[in-house]
C-alpha cells in the first residue's frame, strides 16, 4: 500500500474558528507525520467540486449540508469528532444553539416583536443561520410571512455587522460563533442581545473521507480523543472543553429542518 504523505482538508465554517482548525490540522499532521493543507473554502459543501471529487480528505463542516451531501454520496465521508464546548449552557456535550440578535437600543422586546421586520442570515443552507429558525417559526404557528423582508449577507460575521448598522432588524447567529466573535471583539456586546434561543442542534463535527482506510481513520479519531499539550492549550483559547466522537446517524435530525 502506497504511504499517504500529503492530505487535503477544509472548513466550510465560520472564518473566526480557522485557528483552531489550523491547530488540529498542524496536530494529525504530527501524530500521522503527513503533511495537510487547510483551506477555507469560498463554496457551500453541496456545490463543492472538490468534495464531490472526493478529493477533499478532511472537512470541518455543518451538520446540515453533511447530512443531505451523505444522501447524494453515501458512502464517502465518515464522521471522526466535535468539539464540547466549556460555558455550562452546552451541558458537557457536543451541541450548539442559534441565538436570535438585535441591537442592544431596539425596541424589539420579545421574539413576536420580529414581526414584520426584516430578517439577515449567512445563507440558505445554514443550520443555525436559516434553517432551525424557519423550523421553530413552523413549530411556534408563526405566519408564513413573519418577515416584512429576508437578506443574505454571506456570513455570520457579517449578519452581526448589519444588525449592529441597522440593515437588519435580526439574525440567527451560531452560539459558539458568536461567543468567538465577543472574545475578538469585545466591544460588539455593548451593541447586541439575544431575544430568542433556539437548539439544542448536533455540533458540526470534523469528517474524513471513507477512502482513507479504517486504521488512518482510527489513528485520527483516537489522536484528537487525547490531545497532546500544545493542541489543548489551544483549545482552551476556543473555549473547547474536549472532542467527542460522534457518528453520522447523531445528524440526522437535521433533515427535519428542511
Amino acid at each position: 500500500m502506497t504511504k499517504i504523505t500529503k492530505l487535503q482538508a477544509v472548513s466550510y465554517l465560520a472564518p473566526n474558528y480557522f485557528g483552531l482548525y489550523q491547530e488540529i490540522t498542524a496536530y494529525l499532521g504530527r501524530v500521522l507525520q503527513v503533511e495537510i493543507a487547510l483551506h477555507q473554502s469560498k463554496y457551500d459543501p453541496l456545490k463543492d467540486t472538490l468534495l464531490f471529487k472526493d478529493q477533499i480528505d478532511l472537512a470541518f463542516i455543518c451538520g446540515l449540508p453533511l447530512i443531505r451531501y451523505s444522501q447524494i454520496a453515501p458512502n464517502q465521508l465518515q464522521t471522526l469528532v466535535a468539539p464540547v464546548m466549556q460555558s455550562s449552557r452546552y451541558g458537557d456535550c457536543p451541541i450548539y444553539y442559534a441565538d436570535v440578535i438585535v441591537k442592544t437600543d431596539s425596541n424589539i422586546q420579545k421574539f413576536a416583536d420580529l414581526s414584520g421586520k426584516t430578517f439577515c442570515y449567512n445563507d440558505s443552507g445554514s443550520n443555525s443561520g436559516y434553517h432551525l429558525l424557519w423550523r421553530w417559526l413552523i413549530q411556534e404557528k408563526y405566519s408564513p410571512n413573519f418577515w416584512g423582508k429576508s437578506l443574505e449577507s454571506g456570513s455570520h460575521q457579517r449578519s452581526i455587522r448589519w444588525v449592529i448598522e441597522g440593515l437588519a432588524d435580526c439574525a440567527a447567529i451560531d452560539s459558539v460563533v458568536l461567543e468567538q466573535e465577543l472574545r475578538d471583539f469585545p466591544e460588539l456586546s455593548h451593541h447586541l442581545r439575544v431575544v430568542q434561543i433556539i437548539g439544542p442542534s448536533p455540533m458540526p463535527p470534523l469528517v474524513t473521507a471513507r477512502r482513507l482506510g479504517i486504521s488512518l481513520i482510527q489513528q485520527m479519531q483516537l489522536a484528537l480523543l487525547q490531545p497532546d499539550a500544545q493542541l489543548q492549550e489551544i483549545m482552551k483559547q476556543f473555549s473547547v472543553k474536549r472532542f467527542d466522537a460522534v457518528k453520522l446517524e447523531n445528524y440526522r435530525v437535521l433533515n427535519q429542518c428542511q
